[in-house]
């Protein structure tokens, strides 16, 4: 059963629906329990950062398998998480809270510089900005103090509230991995080919699998499952990003669910099951036996280059035409706004890759997206 604020379901020739209000969740929680009286359900699986906690408080109604109410929430804090992760000795960042209604000056007279400064509980790199000094940081936090006030769900608290922390050099890798009872199997360890290093943090290449030695994939899997024991994150899907240097392995952001976008397809390719299999897997009380394949595959989520209206996209067939290249999914269509980090947080699609090594892979996602050309238009908004 999908359950929706739409009132069909989107998949409905293979699932119910059930209209719910995001914004209600004890009635929410009502509706799902209902639901389940009339067609019981042996798991509930929040799909976004938005649905964690309604998936998880239905599932505590039901006595279905689940995290903490508290542990969801941290994971959507990056404020709380740091906290916690300190606390317990998780390798992070040195890091401050800004508060937006007090002087910056009084509050960073002693910082360090570069940073990166950051909303608490924005997603997807949106307002996620580096700065190497007061002035860059006085712009940056007006800018993203203007993305959260077009947020009309955010709570007052988060408004006034911005993330300090230290910026960390190093490659940066991106981690989907599962959670069984406390147990964390990593599925794949994505490399990200590109350096990130601002001052936006647009993602871009995904290669796995990855060509990080065996011991610093260790490393990240000891300091991931020592952040979800922080976090006290027991059961289903985790997405983490990290940073790697000669000083260790840094968790930068972790999240209780799984990878957005179509990125989670490249599971198959180095597991042998696709995503949406081992989750639902999982939400069964299965574990599947992860076979690990030898192929590489990659993905490219198509960047947005500026700000307009998207007249066109050229080039589509020349990059799917590309040797390796599997697929060219674009996901916004001609006529749609399109707004670049860090105000946004949407790509214009992905472009998929499969071959017998790594950097064949990457190659051929670089000569595709050299085929792409977005075509856009002014957009001239009025204020009444």
């Amino acid at each position: 059963m999908i359950a929706s604020q739409g009132q069909y379901s989107i998949v409905s020739e293979y699932a119910q629906g059930l209209q719910i209000d995001f914004e209600d969740l004890d009635r929410a929680v009502d509706l799902i329990f209902h639901a389940a009286a009339q067609q019981p359900f042996v798991g509930i699986i929040g799909t976004d950062d938005s649905t964690m906690v309604l998936a998880t408080r239905a599932a505590i109604r039901l006595g279905l398998p689940h995290n903490s109410v508290e542990s969801v929430n941290l994971t959507r804090r990056k404020d709380l998480a740091r906290i916690r992760l300190l606390q317990h000795e998780v390798n992070i960042p040195e890091f401050r809270l800004l508060d937006l209604n007090v002087s910056l000056a009084e509050q960073c007279h002693d910082v360090v510089y570069p940073c990166v400064v950051k909303p608490v509980s924005l997603s997807a790199s949106r307002g996620v900005i580096r700065v190497n000094d007061f002035s860059e940081l006085q712009q940056a936090a007006s800018r993203i103090e203007k993305i959260l006030a077009r947020e009309e769900r955010l709570d007052a608290e988060v408004r006034a509230i911005l993330l300090l922390e230290q910026f960390i050099p190093g490659q940066e890798v991106a981690v989907e991995a599962i959670l069984y009872s406390g147990d964390l199997d990593i599925l794949t360890i994505f490399d990200k080919p590109d350096p990130m290093n601002g001052p936006f943090f647009e993602e871009t290449y995904y290669l796995t699998p990855s060509r990080l030695p065996e011991a610093i994939q260790q490393q990240i899997h000891q300091q991931l499952e020592a952040a979800c024991r922080a976090y006290g994150l027991l059961d289903g899907p985790v997405h983490a990003e990290c940073r790697i240097n000669k000083e260790g392995v840094w968790m930068l952001e972790i999240a209780a669910r799984t990878i957005g976008g179509l990125c989670g397809q490249l599971l198959r390719f180095g597991t042998g099951y696709n995503l949406e299999e081992l989750v639902l897997a999982h939400a069964r009380g299965q574990r599947l036996d992860i076979c690990r394949q030898d192929e590489a595959a990659g993905v490219l989520m198509i960047p947005t280059p500026e700000a307009g209206l998207l007249k066109r996209i050229e080039g589509l067939l020349a990059a799917l035409a590309v040797p390796l290249i599997e697929d060219v999914n674009i996901q916004i269509r001609e006529g749609y706004e399109l707004v670049p980090l860090p105000e946004g947080g949407q790509y214009l699609g992905f472009i998929f890759a499969r071959g017998e090594h790594i950097a064949e892979v990457e190659q051929a996602l670089r000569e595709a997206h050299a085929c792409i050309k977005i075509v856009t238009a002014p957009l001239w908004k009025i204020k009444l």
